[in-house]
């Protein structure tokens, strides 16, 4: 059994027992977090939603809050003297799926 759910403006594919790496959610490390934003439940009975699945929610434990590793840009103007450089890190949560109840 499989289920999409949205969660940080991305849709992801989710099966029970899988690690997923979402945009940042405000829990703690061990906390329950449940997505209620559930687009389609697949398996032997599929449930498409119009746009969620009633009643369908998607229940995991937070693992960690991380960062992602550092996207430099880098903007020059050539003979001008001018140049910038900023540095970037996508900070991240790692859940684990625990159950699909749909």
């Amino acid at each position: 059994m499989y289920a999409i759910i949205v969660t940080g403006g991305k849709q992801y594919k989710v099966e029970a027992g899988q690690a997923i790496y979402v945009e940042k959610l405000a829990a703690a490390a061990g906390e329950k977090v449940s997505f209620d934003k559930v687009i389609m439940v697949g398996g032997d009975d599929v449930k498409i939603g119009k746009p969620f699945v009633d009643g369908a929610t998607v229940d995991g434990t937070v693992e960690k809050q991380g960062k992602e590793k550092k996207v430099v840009t880098f903007k020059y103007k050539p003979k001008k003297h001018t140049h910038t450089k900023k540095g970037h890190r996508q900070p991240y949560t790692k859940v684990m799926i625990d159950a699909i109840n749909a």
